[in-house]
C-alpha cells in the first residue's frame, strides 16, 4: 500500500541531517547575514540624518562624516556578503556531494528488481539534477529566505522607530501577502514532481538514442527517435512554462502590493506630517525602507520555485534512501566454499508477473563438475543463475551451498565464492591491470595478475598494446574488440580463483577465432570448480557432466549430452536445429 506523501516541512526537517555536518560554516554565514541586515537597516536609519542635517539644518560638522559613514556601512556589508556567499556555497555544494555519494551507495545495496523497474536514466537524474536541486532547497533557498526576511525585519524596525502608526497601517497588507505566497507554493509543489520525472524521461530517451546510434542509423530511425525526444521536450517545456508563469504572476502581484503599500505610506505620512509628528528626514527613511522591502518580498515569492523543486527532488531521493535493501542477515562464517550447490523445489517470480520465471526446480551441482543449462529464450536460464549470488531471491524452495541455505551466509562472503563471466562484459574506464585486478582483487600480486592474463589467452594482445598492462582501454573497454574484452573478463575470474564459476553465454557473441581463444581460456579456468554454464551453442557443452534443459521455467530433461541426444526430446530438437544452421 502506498504511503501518503510527506509534508514539505517534514521533508525539509529531514534534510537538516545533511546540513548538520556544516553547522560551523553555516554559523559564519548566519553572522554575515545578520551583519548585512543590520547594515541595511543602519543605512535607511541614516537617511533621516542625511536629509535633516544636510539640507534642513545645514550641519557643516556632519556634512563630511555622513558620507564616510555610508561608505563604512557598505564596506562592512560587502565583507559580510562575501562571507555569507562563500560559506553558503561551500555548505550547499558539499551537501549535493554527500547526497550523490549516499544515493549511489544505496543503489549499489538495492536488490536486482530495482534495476529492472527503474531505468538508468532516472537514476542518473536523481544523482545529478535532483541532488543539485536539494542542495539549493537546503542552502541556497534558505539563504535567500533568511537574507530577505532579515532585511524585511530590519526595514520594519526602522519604520517602527520613526512612525509606528504609519508602519502598522501598511502591515495590514501582510495577511494578503501570506495567502498569496501559500497559494503559489502549493502550485509549485504540484508541478515540481512532474518536472523532475519529465527531466528523467528526457535523459533516458537521449541515452537510448545515442547509445544505440548504430541501430538508429542503419534502420533509418533518426526521425522516429527525434520525434519521440521532441514530444518529451515539448512536454517538459510546457511544465517549465507553467512554473515561469506562476513565478511571473506572483512577482507582478507583489510589485502591485508594493505600489499599494507606497501609496498608503504617502497617504498616512502626509497625515502624520500635518500633525507635526513626521519630519522630511523621517519620511525619506520610511520611504527608503519601504522601497527596500518590496524587492525583498519579490525574492521571497520567486524563491518558492527553488524551494519546492528542491522538496520534490528530495522526495525522489528519499524514495531511494528509504527503499528496502538486499536482505543480509546471515551469520555463518564462510572462508572458502567446497562448492556443492543444491536447488530444492525452487520457484521464482519477477514482480508484477503472473507466470513464475522458475517453477519447482531441483538439481545438484557438485565440486569439480560442469553443469550446463540450456533452453529456448525466456525459459528461465538467466534467472536460475542470478539466484546463486542472490541478485534475486527465490519465491519458494531452498538453495543450499555446502549443505546450508544461502541466507545463512553474509552476502559479501557468499559473493566472494562466485566468479561470473557474462556475454555482456562490463569493463571500466581505466587500465588493463585495473580492470583485471578489480574491486577486492586490486591488491593482488603482479605475478598472479600476469598468470591470470596468460591463462586467459589475453597476453598475446595485451603485449601489443602501447603501455601493455597500463594501457587505458576507454569507457566500457571501447578500445578493445569483443573477444579481447571477454578474455579480460576471464582473466579477472581466474585472478579471483573462486570455487564457483558461472558462465552466462560467454562465447555467444564472438566470431569463430575469438570463440576458439575464449573457449581455450575457459578450459584453463574451469577445472576444480563448480561450473554452471548457460550455453547457446550446444556444441560447447558436449563434455558437461550434466545438462539441464529448461522450458517455461521447469527442468524438462536432464542428463549428459549423449543421453539427451539419444532421448530425442527438446534438447535433441535444439541440437538438430543448430546443426542445420551450422551446415
Amino acid at each position: 500500500m502506498s504511503q501518503a506523501p510527506a509534508s514539505p516541512w517534514r521533508i525539509y526537517r529531514r534534510l537538516l541531517r545533511f546540513v548538520a555536518p556544516y553547522r560551523g560554516v553555516l554559523l559564519v554565514a548566519l553572522v554575515g547575514l545578520l551583519v548585512e541586515a543590520a547594515a541595511a537597516g543602519a543605512f535607511t536609519w541614516l537617511m533621516k540624518h542625511v536629509v535633516d542635517e544636510t539640507f534642513i539644518t545645514r550641519n557643516d560638522r556632519l556634512r563630511l562624516l555622513l558620507p564616510l559613514a555610508i561608505v563604512g556601512i557598505f564596506l562592512l556589508r560587502g565583507i559580510a556578503g562575501y562571507l555569507t556567499d562563500t560559506s553558503m556555497a561551500r555548505a550547499g555544494r558539499s551537501i549535493a556531494r554527500d547526497l550523490r555519494v549516499e544515493v549511489l551507495g544505496k543503489y549499489l545495496r538495492l536488490p536486482g528488481q530495482r534495476f529492472d523497474s527503474e531505468p538508468v536514466g532516472s537514476m542518473l537524474t536523481r544523482l545529478g539534477s535532483d541532488s543539485d536541486q536539494v542542495a539549493q532547497a537546503a542552502i541556497d533557498a534558505g539563504k535567500v529566505m533568511l537574507q530577505q526576511s532579515l532585511q524585511v525585519v530590519a526595514m520594519l524596525a526602522v519604520m517602527l522607530y520613526y512612525s509606528w502608526r504609519v508602519t502598522l497601517a501598511i502591515l495590514l497588507l501582510g495577511p494578503l501577502l501570506a495567502w498569496m505566497m501559500d497559494t503559489v507554493g502549493r502550485r509549485y509543489r504540484r508541478i515540481g514532481h512532474r518536472i523532475q520525472e519529465s527531466g528523467g524521461q528526457l535523459l533516458q530517451s537521449a541515452d537510448q538514442a545515442l547509445s544505440n546510434h548504430q541501430e538508429v542509423k542503419v534502420y533509418g530511425a533518426q526521425g522516429t527517435e527525434l520525434a519521440r525526444y521532441r514530444g518529451q521536450a515539448d512536454h517538459h517545456l510546457r511544465l517549465s512554462l507553467k512554473v515561469e508563469s506562476t513565478r511571473s504572476l506572483s512577482s507582478a502581484v507583489v510589485q502591485l502590493m508594493g505600489a499599494v503599500g507606497l501609496a498608503l505610506l504617502l497617504f498616512f505620512a502626509g497625515i502624520e506630517a500635518g500633525h507635526g509628528r513626521l519630519t522630511a528626514g523621517d519620511f525619506v527613511s520610511l520611504m527608503t525602507s519601504m522601497l527596500a522591502i518590496i524587492p525583498a518580498l519579490k525574492q521571497l515569492t520567486t524563491v518558492q520555485g527553488m524551494l519546492h523543486r528542491g522538496v520534490a527532488s528530495a522526495e525522489r531521493l528519499f524514495d531511494v534512501l528509504d527503499a528496502e535493501e538486499e536482505a543480509d542477515t546471515g551469520t555463518r562464517p564462510l572462508a572458502r566454499a567446497q562448492g556443492l550447490i543444491e536447488f530444492r523445489g525452487v520457484s521464482a517470480r519477477y514482480p508484477g508477473q503472473a507466470e513464475p520465471a522458475l517453477s519447482d526446480v531441483s538439481f545438484a551441482a557438485r565440486p569439480g563438475t560442469v553443469t550446463a543449462i540450456v533452453g529456448r529464450s525466456g525459459s528461465g536460464k538467466s534467472t536460475l543463475i542470478k539466484l546463486i549470488p542472490r541478485f534475486y531471491e527465490a519465491e519458494a524452495g531452498q538453495i543450499l551451498l555446502d549443505g546450508h541455505p544461502l541466507q545463512e551466509y553474509r552476502l559479501a562472503d557468499l559473493r566472494r565464492q562466485v566468479a561470473l563471466v557474462g556475454q555482456q562484459v562490463m569493463l571500466f574506464d581505466g587500465t588493463v591491470a585495473a580492470n583485471v585486478a578489480y574491486g577486492e582483487l586490486q591488491d593482488a600480486p603482479a605475478e598472479a595478475l600476469q598468470r591470470a592474463v596468460r591463462g586467459a589467452n589475453a597476453s598475446e594482445f595485451v603485449e601489443r598494446l602501447p603501455q601493455g598492462m597500463e594501457t587505458e582501454i576507454g569507457s566500457r573497454g571501447g578500445r578493445l574488440s569483443g573477444g579481447q574484452r571477454q578474455r579480460l573478463a576471464i582473466a579477472r575470474a581466474m585472478l579471483k580463483d573462486a570455487p564457483i564459476l558461472i558462465l552466462d553465454e560467454a562465447t555467444a557473441a564472438l566470431d569463430a577465432e575469438s570463440e576458439r581463444l575464449v573457449q581455450d581460456a575457459l578450459e584453463h579456468l574451469m577445472p576444480n570448480r563448480t561450473t554452471l554454464v548457460i550455453a547457446h551453442r550446444l556444441s560447447t557443452i558436449e563434455h558437461a557432466d550434466q545438462v539441464l534443459v529448461l522450458d517455461k521455467g521447469r527442468i524438462v530433461e536432464r542428463g549428459t549430452h549423449a543421453e539427451l541426444l539419444e532421448l530425442g526430446g527438446l534438447y535433441a530438437r535444439l541440437h538438430r536445429m543448430q546443426f542445420r544452421e551450422g551446415e
